[in-house]
């Protein structure tokens, strides 16, 4: 049976190989956008991806792979794919799972003996979809330096969870290089040869493979950020921080249409597997939050959306499928500084404007002044620097002081605020996230906020509208 999947994927991604491309005028109009969009973000180059009931419509590159030596974007591009590693990161853990070398219920303590008592209630489920605790090991490493798995362990071992495991959901990258170094010691090989072997190559994912700064790699892209306005390279990072499981690989065009027809068939894993993996995280509160195992978990028009998208070292990426559609996006970007969603939402709503993101710019009832008051006060507090880790249900790491001086910097260049205005309620997990609209002067600003249960901040981030 495992051989006819497999087969059957080969089969879906030859298939797929043989484009039907988009009618004229509708690649005249994406053709024209991605431009447009390329002009607007200063981004490089990027790779755009269409697929539409099982026919690629587009496969093609923008721009520029490489400034320096001025290499024409393509299909065949290899960007670095950020955070979409980690759907391959959660097959490499699922792999593991089918050969019974772990299980999902399994305790962290099993596989590093020296953990905290804290770690006693993390199981191998709570690192997959984002509900261990864990904060971020990102902001606490030197790039610079390169660190083994023990290394890596030690940094997670030694940081206070955020809250109890499985109690709420929060993204964690030090979950997904954990799950990798659990892969390396059960499996008795590096991930990355599992992935290679397991799932790229019966996937038809001729390119993909993870980041080497000494191989020779054909069309690989050189990723970049802006600096005060200027296009610079991407930082270095060292080689053995490219190599993490969080998302450290290297993926073309034409790698992720064919992983998104083995995603289509559910090849390679069993269909107990992909359930797991597209089913949302469970909290202790009996809620669930929108998140599988490397997927989000969204709608739009009403039908399901599975999406994730990912930045590192210069680049940035989505992917999404559109399920009620059969429509499936990919966004590979150059740039540190882009935003792949906004592409990728734009190009939804050519195919079909009913894909659209909903605009939040119509009023609707504020049925509860309570909350609205104490969101303006608490805006004002992160203007004069007084939100306080008291403030918060928990605190991500990172975000005192730097985040939230960055934002009292942001308030006080705009002046004083107008008005919020209320565009968006809705629940995620146990947390209600309010959208706001608020003035500054003549610019508008969509303010978000996230509170838990007791009323404390869950989440608070602002953007221009």
């Amino acid at each position: 049976m495992r051989r006819l999947a497999l087969l059957s994927v080969l089969l879906l991604g030859l298939t797929a190989s043989r484009s039907s491309a988009a009618p004229a005028p509708l690649r005249e109009r994406i053709d024209a956008f991605v431009q447009a969009e390329l002009k607007r973000q200063d981004v490089p180059g990027v790779g755009i991806g269409i697929v539409k009931n099982g026919k690629v419509l587009v496969a093609k590159g923008y721009g520029f792979a490489n400034l320096e030596h001025q290499v024409p974007a393509g299909p065949q591009t290899l960007f670095q794919a950020g955070s979409l590693g980690k759907q391959f990161t959660a097959m490499a853990v699922m792999l593991q799972v089918e050969a019974g070398k772990l299980q999902l219920t399994d305790p962290l303590t099993k596989f590093f003996p020296g953990a905290p008592a804290s770690w006693a209630g993390i199981t191998v489920r709570h690192l997959l979809n984002h509900t261990s605790g864990l904060p971020d090991l990102e902001g606490t490493l030197d790039y610079r330096k390169d660190y083994t798995d023990e290394d890596l362990a030690r940094f997670a071992q030694a940081l206070t969870l955020e809250f109890a495991p499985g109690s709420r959901w929060s993204y964690s990258n030090t979950g997904y290089v954990l799950l990798g170094i659990i892969v390396n010691r059960v499996s008795g090989t590096f991930y990355g040869d599992v992935l290679r072997e397991k799932v790229f190559k019966p996937a038809g994912m001729t390119t993909a493979r993870i980041i080497s700064e000494e191989d020779i790699i054909p069309h690989r892209a050189a990723g970049y950020r802006l600096v005060n306005g200027t296009l610079k390279n991407q930082e270095w990072v060292s080689p053995s921080l490219n190599t993490t499981a969080d998302g450290s690989m290297y993926v073309s065009v034409r790698d992720m249409i064919a992983w998104d027809a083995a995603v289509q068939a559910r090849a390679i894993l069993t269909p107990e597997s992909w359930k797991e993996i597209l089913t949302p995280a469970p909290l202790t509160s009996g809620a669930t939050f929108p998140y599988g195992f490397g997927w989000q978990l969204d709608e739009r028009a009403g039908k399901p959306l599975h999406q994730h998208t990912g930045a590192w070292q210069g680049f940035t990426s989505y992917f999404g499928r559109y399920l009620g559609e059969g429509l499936s996006l990919v966004v590979l970007t150059n740039s540190a500084n882009a935003n792949p969603s906004r592409f990728a939402q734009g190009l939804a709503a050519l195919i079909n404007p009913a894909l659209a993101p909903p605009a939040l710019t119509t009023p609707i009832e504020d049925r509860e002044p309570r909350i609205t008051a104490q969101v303006t006060a608490l805006l004002e507090k992160a203007r004069d620097g007084r939100l306080a880790p008291a403030d918060f249900a928990y605190v991500r790491a990172g975000f005192f002081p730097d985040i939230a001086k960055l934002y009292q910097d942001q308030l006080n260049t705009l002046g004083p605020a107008g008005r919020l205005v209320l565009v968006e309620r809705r629940t995620l997990g146990d947390d209600r996230v309010y959208t706001y609209l608020v003035t500054f002067g003549t610019k508008t600003f969509r303010l978000i906020v996230g509170l838990a249960p007791d009323d404390r901040l869950s989440s608070f981030g602002m953007r221009p509208q």
